[in-house]
């Protein structure tokens, strides 16, 4: 069956499908099929964290598959700001999420998971082996405990039921449409941000996060979109899968590059009263090229200069709270 074939005519549920990734894969799933539905379920309408709403959702789109991308996450400020928020509303969300999806009967259901499920302590690279060798870094551990319990669900609902899903671990996102909010925003849009202003208004320095001493992975995200969308047609196995680029970068050396490609020429200063957050990430990238033959394919500074890029030519019809 080629792609095209497996979507068809289908309806795709996509949760979060107006967000960063969601936007992405919604546009990118279009032009695989031009007999597919989408059905974006936004928050105004249907709390996902309500079971009636969920409800709701599968009535009014009779969905065939569900992918859900939908997820209430941050940084590590926002982490460690709202561990109780974080647990609460990713579980409720996607157990009830995937239970609705059973007594729906829908096909197949796709979820993502997040690479913070990770032991704080594990060897690199990342193997999806080790998921459960150890307890999450302690700022992102109740987002990671909460996404992992979906795992566990997914493999249990297909011991029991026969019901299909999978689960996807992508590492660390970035790209055009990203989120740029300081109080909310990842480490790259974050330090893009700052270096063009600080070199529109002529400041000589800026402040990063941490010691910049730990590692970090990052997959540009349409990477991610086309992963998720051919392991969805490709993949039909509850064992988790990570998605990444298989390359690390320190914090320091990334922010020396945005600098450098953002044509900021000051300081920058490190706060290191600030948390680096787990040690390094780097993952181990083989089961996705072996199970269903994907491997990222942007270039790490080809994929910066995008999101730069992207940034210059829309920050002013974007609302940024200051």
């Amino acid at each position: 069956m080629s792609e095209s074939q497996f979507w068809g005519d289908k309806t795709v549920m996509v949760t979060g499908g107006s967000g960063f990734l969601g936007s992405h894969l919604v546009e990118s799933l279009e032009s695989r099929s031009s007999g597919v539905e989408t059905f974006v379920p936004r928050s105004a309408e249907y709390d996902l964290r309500e079971k009636s709403d969920i409800q709701r959702a599968f009535e009014d789109s009779d969905a065939d598959v569900v992918i859900h991308l939908a997820a209430t996450v941050g940084g590590i400020g926002a982490n460690r700001e709202n561990p109780g928020r974080y647990f609460y509303d990713n579980a409720i969300m996607g157990i009830e999420l995937m239970e609705q999806a059973r007594q729906f009967d829908v096909e197949k259901f796709t979820i993502l998971g997040t690479i913070c499920s990770y032991p704080e302590m594990t060897d690199i690279p990342f193997s999806e082996d080790d998921l459960y060798d150890g307890y999450p870094e302690e700022t992102n551990a109740p987002y990671g405990i909460a996404k992992k319990a979906l795992l566990t669900q997914s493999q249990a609902y297909r011991k029991q039921y026969g019901f299909n899903s999978i689960y996807l671990m992508p590492v660390n996102l970035y790209g055009p449409q990203d989120d740029f909010d300081l109080e909310t925003s990842h480490v790259i849009p974050a330090i893009i941000r700052k270096c063009v202003e600080a070199r529109e208004h002529g400041e000589d320095s800026i402040t990063a996060w941490g010691t910049g001493e730990p590692t970090r992975e990052f997959l540009y995200v349409k990477d991610a979109a086309d992963g998720i969308l051919t392991a969805t047609e490709r993949y039909n196995q509850s064992d988790p899968v990570n998605l990444g680029s298989g390359t690390e970068i320190s914090i320091r050396e990334l922010v020396e590059l945005i600098a450098d490609l953002t044509n900021f020429e000051g300081d920058i200063n490190w706060d290191t009263s600030k948390p680096d957050g787990q040690p390094r990430r780097r993952l181990d990238v083989s089961r996705a090229k072996q199970r269903f033959d994907w491997e990222a394919q942007t270039a790490f500074r080809d994929g910066l200069k995008r999101t730069i890029d992207w940034y210059e030519e829309n920050r002013k019809q974007i609302v940024i709270p200051d």
